[in-house]
């Protein structure tokens, strides 16, 4: 079987990326260039800004993604960029890119949805292969989905409000913490006391989420307590979280049989939530190497080898959720 070089461009909010993945599974060359330190004087990304320094970085960055290989441009199979969702004019900048290699080397190109890459980066130096059960939580996105193969997919249950990645940013900012909230909140958590209160979350009977109640809860409960010990209240908001991921999950489990269990995107980096799942769950749990759980280019790359999608030179760009893209 003849190998397969994809290059990924991933632009769709703050981290310029780009990668060589072979295979949709061995990753030859993988870069991040991170925009953290400029939007963390703003408290979250601007737009504008970023767009602007992914302008900046783009280029460079395809240039010592080769370096760092042995791989030329004439080898590989095609180029993959980040269709949606995201931030439009991030978007923009990655496809431009991507369409002008396309282009220039003569290659397909392919637009990737960017949830589905997340999935994708549990595919990264693994031999996980459908059929599992897939919970996706990021700043953006909590959603749960069913996979029966590569391309075949069933969303069962999204958040009805704030993603769970969004709550740990906006109570992190309570906390004053600064951008980006989640891993501030995490090692905040570290030295709290679980029994310190209880935050409610919202109950659902299906498999759907909420969790704008639980911001809601944390700032009043900080209004009327400016005694409050951080960690102590960064840990139950935490465990919170958390829990109300597991059960839902838990419920998916056992309503589908399923015998395998994806934790992708951002939020799947919190170590108490790989613990939480570890421990009480007796199917395999697959997460992405630490490193790849944020945006990243080889995501994108692994998820145009096992579903691809050409969109040709006058692809049009989406910014919408879902993985209709």
């Amino acid at each position: 079987m003849s190998s397969s070089i994809i290059l990924g461009v991933e632009t769709s909010c703050d981290e310029s990326a780009i990668a060589l993945v072979e295979n949709g599974r061995k990753i030859v060359s993988s870069l991040v260039e991170s925009q953290i330190s400029i939007h963390e004087t703003y408290g979250g990304v601007v737009p504008e800004i970023a767009s602007r320094y992914h302008v900046k970085a783009i280029t460079d960055l395809v240039e010592k993604t080769f370096q760092a290989s042995d791989v030329k441009p004439e080898q590989l199979s095609a180029i993959a960029c980040t269709q949606g969702p995201g931030l439009t004019g991030t978007l923009l900048v990655g496809l431009n890119t991507a369409k002008a290699l396309s282009y220039a080397w003569n290659l397909p190109l392919y637009g990737v949805n960017h949830l589905y890459a997340h999935v994708a980066s549990c595919f990264l130096e693994s031999d996980l292969e459908p059929p599992f059960l897939a919970l996706l939580v990021s700043g953006g996105h909590t959603e749960l989905y069913i996979f029966e193969s590569y391309d075949s997919f069933k969303l069962i249950g999204s958040s009805l409000d704030d993603a769970c990645g969004e709550a740990f940013d906006k109570i992190a900012r309570i906390l004053g913490l600064k951008y980006p909230g989640g891993p501030g909140l995490e090692k905040l958590a570290c030295g709290g006391d679980l029994n310190y209160i209880k935050f409610p979350i919202a109950k659902i009977n299906d498999f759907n989420f909420s969790f704008s109640g639980l911001k809601t809860n944390v700032f009043r409960y900080c209004q009327k307590n400016p005694d409050f010990d951080k960690s102590s209240v960064a840990a139950c908001a935490q465990y919170a979280i958390v829990d109300a991921l597991w059960e839902k999950t838990l419920l998916a489990i056992k309503t589908f049989k399923a015998d395998k269990l994806v934790v992708c995107g951002g939020v799947s980096a919190n170590e108490f939530l790989r613990q939480k799942f570890k421990q009480g769950l007796k199917i395999p749990v697959y997460y992405p190497n630490l490193k790849y759980c944020t945006d990243n280019a080889a995501m994108i790359a692994s998820a145009a080898y096992f579903k691809p999608k050409a969109i040709g030179y006058d692809a049009k760009v989406f910014s919408r959720s879902g993985l209709d893209v």
